[in-house]
């Protein structure tokens, strides 16, 4: 085991957050270049290009379930998550690689059909992050103990994978996604590969394998976190996809042009709420999680950013203000994205966290269905956009509601050991 492993150092927790900062910056990638490559570089129409976007949920419930599982079982490379970090974050660097060259693939491979390749090489990037967007969060508390140290794990995680995928907008923004495709080619593969030679996973001998496998895993806490997390994803993703519609309407006026008027718009809403979003966890909800406990501060987060929808829905007619409750926002979203993780973690047999971890994802993949199914009508069908916040507030509040019945964890806090390792 590396010494800073065995100090549990900040160095060792900022190489831990490595992996998953490498699947988000892919993932941010993908979400700032791929409808914008469909579109202006091979020509590919709305309802094209969300069928190849349809790709990425139906990935995220079998990918990371199914991946969770094996990785549950196996042992080779030297470890358990190891391998499959290393194969999806490897094939995730290739497949950003191909999405410029998509027409040269197509022409290549003979295939003439531009749209079925592009769904390949989506589907293939989605899979691949997928693959390894689940070990690289397990890996975390596989390596880390419960309490405080398990939070600081995810905290970090967030706080550095925030960062970079803040990075990798305003790198497209300013400099092109072509560049941002180019850039984001060596970071996915640098920062998936490399920490994981300096990360050194346990192997349990048989009397502690079956021992942790005794564990009773906390099913009725764990469906209440599944329930209280759901209902966040709505809110969020509701505010993700439907935003361009509220800008529109109630911030630029419908006026002539509105609909280009609105890029910038979103660009920095979404800039300031991410920015929020990774300077929180490390530096505040992670002190006050050790206060406080985790359950408490991230309802009280939820209950902010609820409120925080609402006053979007009421307040917000200037794009300054927009901003200035985008950043109140941002105090939910950066618990969203760190603190359910550790709160899980804790909640389940250790032994089986690949496969709970990618249980706990559908809580995040289910509600985006849900969202582009059942809320998108209700969005179209609404004259007033407005709508649009009051259901991530309302969302946000139910979330909040749901907490209350998650019991805190205690007895579990940083004076624990780290976890035994084999080398």
């Amino acid at each position: 085991m590396h010494e800073m492993q065995h100090r549990l150092s900040n160095l060792f927790y900022a190489v831990i957050s490595l992996p998953a900062t490498a699947m988000g910056f892919a993932l941010s990638i993908q979400i700032s270049a791929l409808s914008w490559l469909l579109t202006t570089r091979y020509g590919l129409d709305i309802h094209e290009v969300g069928i190849v976007w349809a790709a990425g949920p139906l990935a995220g419930i079998f990918g990371q379930v199914i991946v969770g599982l094996i990785s549950d079982n196996v042992w080779f490379w030297g470890g358990r998550r190891r391998p499959f970090v290393l194969i999806g974050g490897t094939l995730a660097a290739l497949m950003l690689l191909a999405l410029p060259n998509i027409g040269s693939i197509d022409a290549a491979l003979g295939v003439g059909n531009l749209l079925a390749v592009a769904v390949a090489v989506a589907l293939t990037l989605d899979l691949s992050i997928n693959v390894s967007f689940n070990p690289t969060r397990s890996v975390i508390a596989d390596v880390t103990p419960e309490g405080n140290a398990r939070t600081k794990g995810y905290t970090w995680m967030q706080t550095i994978s925030g960062f970079f995928g803040v990075l990798a907008y305003v790198v497209g923004a300013w400099f092109g996604n072509d560049t941002l495709i180019t850039a984001g080619v060596g970071v996915v593969f640098l920062f998936s590969v490399v920490p994981m030679f300096f990360i050194t996973e346990r192997r349990e001998g048989p009397a502690a394998a079956a021992a942790e496998r005794s564990t009773a895993t906390e099913w009725g806490q764990l469906w209440r976190i599944y329930i209280a997390h759901g209902f966040s994803w709505i809110g969020v993703q509701t505010m993700f996809v439907y935003i361009i519609a509220f800008i529109q309407q109630r911030i630029l006026g419908d006026a002539p042009g509105a609909a280009v008027d609105s890029g910038p718009v979103i660009a920095v809403s979404f800039a300031v709420l991410n920015t929020v979003g990774f300077l929180l966890p490390a530096f505040v909800l992670e002190p006050l999680a050790e206060r406080f406990g985790r359950v408490r501060v991230h309802r009280a987060t939820v209950a902010v950013m609820a409120a925080g929808y609402f006053g979007i829905a009421f307040l917000a007619s200037t794009p300054v203000t927009l901003y200035a409750l985008m950043a109140v926002c941002g105090i939910g979203w950066a618990s969203i994205v760190s603190l359910p993780f550790a709160i899980m973690s804790e909640k389940v047999d250790r032994s089986r966290m690949g496969f709970f971890m990618g249980i706990f994802n559908l809580s995040v993949v289910l509600p985006q269905l849900f969202v582009s199914l059942a809320v998108g009508a209700v969005v179209l069908a609404a004259p007033d956009k407005n709508v649009i916040f009051l259901i991530s507030g309302a969302s946000l509040a139910l979330s909040a509601l749901s907490w209350l019945f998650v019991r805190e964890q205690r007895g579990t806090e940083a004076a624990a050991a780290p976890p035994p390792v084999s080398h």
